[in-house]
Formats: C-alpha cells, sequence, structure tokens
C-alpha cells in the first residue's frame, strides 16, 4: 500500500517579494502553484498511489472567482480516472474560504467534517483514517482531544492541521503535543500548516509534508510531498521535490575584494555553480555580501548600479534560469571606529544609537518629517499612502533606522 502526504498548497496563491524587471520569469511566478500542483497529480498517477492525503491549507482564502475551484476539480477527475481516492481536511485558510464551500467534487475526494472528527475505513487496504477540518480561520483548542483511539488491525491515519506545540513564522493554530498525538496509538500522522518538511517521530510517524511550493525568500530549498509505502508491515517515508520555482538566498563574503567589478565576477560564479544543480527549475535568488570591506562606501553609494549589472550577468550566466530576487549590502567599513572618533560623526553615531529610545527626540524627528511630508506634491503623498509608508509615524521611523548609519556614513565620505 502505498499513498501521498501533501499540504499547505496555496492553490493561486501569489508569490510575495517579486521584483519586476527585464528579464524576469514573471509568467512562471504567476503560475507556479498551479504547475507544483499539476506536477503532484502527474507523479501520483504514475506512481499509481492508493490514495493521497491534503493537511490542509489547499486553497489561500476566497479566490477572485471561480477559475481556482474549476481547476482543482479537473486535476481530481484526473486521480478519479486513476482509481485515486483524496482525503482533504481544511485549515485555516480554508475555513476562511467562502466560494469553496460551494464548490461540487468528485466523488472521490472525500472533505472531513468541522463539526467533530470523523473516521474513513479503506477496507479494501486496511486503512482507518481519522480527520477534523477547521471551523473557522483560528482554532486554538487541541482537536485531537477528540479524535477516536486507533482501531485494531487497520493502518491508523491522523489527519491535522497544526502548528504542534509552536512553529516560528505560524499561527499557534490547533496546538498539540508528541505525546498527546502517540497516546492515540496511530500508525501515522499526517500534519499540515507548517511549510518545512519535518520528521518529528519514526514508527510511528509524525511528519509535517511541506508545502508544494515555496512563496519567497524564507520558504528556501526545493518544496513537494512524501510519499509513504508500507511493505511487509514496515513504513518508508520519501521526500518528493513538485516545485517549479526554488528560492535561495547566497551569501557571499567580500571582505577581500576590493573593486566593484571582482564583486560581480564573484556572483557569477555563484551563479554557474547554482545552475549545475537547478535541472530545469527557475531560481529565485537573493544575494547577501557582508564582510569588512574597503569598497563599503562605494558599494552604498552605487547600489542601483551593483543591482542592476549583477541582474545583467546573472541572467547571462544562468542562460535566463536564475532570477534576482533581491541584493543585500551587509558589509561594514573596514575603519569600523570611523564612528568612534571625536567629531560631527561620533555625534551622528551616538545620534541614530539611542535614537529608539529617547521619546523626545523621535517625537522631534516625526514632527519634522511630518513637515516635510506634507510640503510634498499631492501625488507623491498619495502614492506614500498605497504603499503603506508614513515618515509623520514614530513607528515607520524606527522600522526604517536599520541600514541608516551605513548609508549616511558612505553619502558623507564618499568623496572624502
Amino acid at each position: 500500500m502505498k499513498f501521498i502526504h501533501a499540504a499547505d498548497i496555496h492553490l493561486d496563491s501569489p508569490l510575495r517579494g517579486l521584483s519586476r524587471y527585464d528579464g524576469a520569469p514573471v509568467e512562471q511566478m504567476q503560475s507556479a502553484t498551479r504547475r507544483a500542483f499539476v506536477n503532484l497529480i502527474d507523479f501520483a498517477c504514475d506512481k499509481a498511489v492508493d490514495f493521497m492525503l491534503i493537511a490542509g491549507d489547499l486553497y489561500d482564502v476566497d479566490w477572485k472567482d471561480y477559475n481556482t475551484g474549476l481547476f482543482f476539480n479537473q486535476q481530481m477527475t484526473r486521480l478519479r480516472k486513476a482509481n485515486i481516492s483524496v482525503f482533504i481536511i481544511l485549515g485555516n485558510h480554508d475555513a476562511g474560504n467562502v466560494i469553496s464551500r460551494q464548490l461540487k467534487l468528485p466523488d472521490n475526494v472525500t472533505v472531513f467534517s468541522y463539526n467533530k472528527p470523523e473516521t474513513k475505513i479503506l477496507d479494501n487496504l486496511g486503512v482507518a483514517i481519522h480527520g477534523q477540518s477547521f471551523a473557522n480561520k483560528a482554532i486554538k483548542e487541541d482537536l485531537t482531544t477528540a479524535y477516536p483511539n486507533a482501531i485494531s488491525g487497520y493502518f491508523n491515519i491522523g489527519l491535522l492541521h497544526t502548528a504542534l506545540n509552536g512553529r516560528a513564522g505560524h499561527d499557534n493554530y490547533a496546538p498539540c503535543t508528541i505525546p498527546g498525538l502517540l497516546s492515540h496509538g496511530y500508525d501515522y500522522w499526517a500534519l499540515g500548516h507548517v511549510h518545512k518538511q519535518e520528521i518529528l517521530h519514526e514508527n510511528p510517524w509524525i511528519v509535517f509534508s511541506g508545502n508544494l511550493q515555496g512563496r519567497h525568500v524564507r520558504e528556501t530549498g526545493d518544496k513537494g510531498c512524501l510519499l509513504v509505502e508500507v511493505k511487509n508491515g514496515k513504513t518508508t517515508v520519501k521526500p518528493i521535490a513538485v516545485n517549479v520555482l526554488r528560492w535561495e538566498i547566497c551569501q557571499l563574503d567580500v571582505s577581500k575584494l576590493f573593486h566593484i567589478d571582482e564583486i560581480i565576477e564573484k556572483a557569477r560564479e555563484a551563479v554557474i555553480q547554482l545552475r549545475q544543480q537547478l535541472e530545469d527549475k527557475t531560481l529565485a535568488l537573493r544575494f547577501i555580501f557582508e564582510g569588512n570591506s574597503q569598497i563599503h562606501n562605494e558599494l552604498h553609494s552605487n547600489l542601483e548600479q551593483l543591482v542592476n549589472e549583477i541582474r545583467t550577468v546573472v541572467f547571462d550566466a544562468s542562460l535566463g534560469n536564475i532570477w534576482v530576487e533581491k541584493i543585500n549590502l551587509r558589509t561594514q567599513p573596514v575603519l569600523n571606529n570611523i564612528m568612534q572618533d571625536e567629531g560631527p560623526l561620533e555625534e551622528l553615531g551616538q545620534f541614530l544609537k539611542t535614537l529608539p529610545h529617547n521619546l523626545d527626540d523621535l517625537q522631534i524627528l516625526t514632527t519634522e518629517l511630518r513637515s516635510l511630508r506634507n510640503a510634498l506634491p499631492l501625488e507623491a503623498r498619495q502614492n506614500e499612502k498605497a504603499g503603506g509608508i508614513d515618515p509623520g509615524n514614530p513607528d515607520t521611523i524606527l522600522q526604517s533606522l536599520n541600514g541608516v548609519e551605513e548609508l549616511l556614513i558612505s553619502r558623507l565620505l564618499i568623496n572624502s
């Protein structure tokens, strides 16, 4: 017997943090979650699995129209033709989706109730699947306390959307513990909600499958599902990558480089190495340049030029398969005691360091920035409002302080 454990598909969810520029793979970005889902269905059919589990967050809150649901139904019909059943629980994103509740699904698809845990018996396989959907967007109680104990003589699976005992970057929904899950006597817990693939326990298995397609730079590496096989009483779990676009972070130490051209060349060499690992996938790449650099000030003063030149080199070196999502400069000047010398620079450094803790100075700066903001043309202020930026707001100032010191020093010293 073999089945697929998948979760957090977020079908038609937009990828976040995407800068558009000439050569950026816009169409591939927009269709990434759909193409990853098609890869999942292709794999299920090729392997002739017995059934598929989806542990929540199939969708991404409300659809803009019915096309998302129609696309999903088409893929489920493909599985029906291959005699593959699908068992789904609703997660926090699905529970907020009004349209999805009205969509009639093919008869090979079962969605578990949100009123209480249900058990689905597959007698031909000797499998019992236990699960409960989310009734609303934020479930704060442990749903598993109402899950039934394992049925003797069956391979018991628990289907659950949960943050377990808490996971960074994820809301603490349906909290539970590993001992609590083990107490049910199930053979496999198929978990969803956490986007990183993670094996929490073996024999019996407690596993997060992770999401199918990374949607931003915090979700790096290959993404996909798990192929679970049970043979002669032994269970094996194998990760399967189905993503079409991969996110990666490339950190480069530039402390021994003395010209911008050298940094660009180092970025090109890194891309050539990455290209060899890509196969046919598109890569969204963030560069982080770090280290004590002789050209720290020059880099910060010519950031736009640096970004565009690296994008051009990367596009050429990767044959168009690698897209530069962002470039972060985390270099430091070699003369790192420059702000400690007595004089105006030392005063500026002290002001920036104490500003977050000095409410009086922060209020004065807020008032001055608000006055400058009001002097801007109306169009500029409207664009600022649309972008969610308010320079007259103390919180905005505090959020913007990171990197200000380096920028100011680079501008002050570039011609010195």
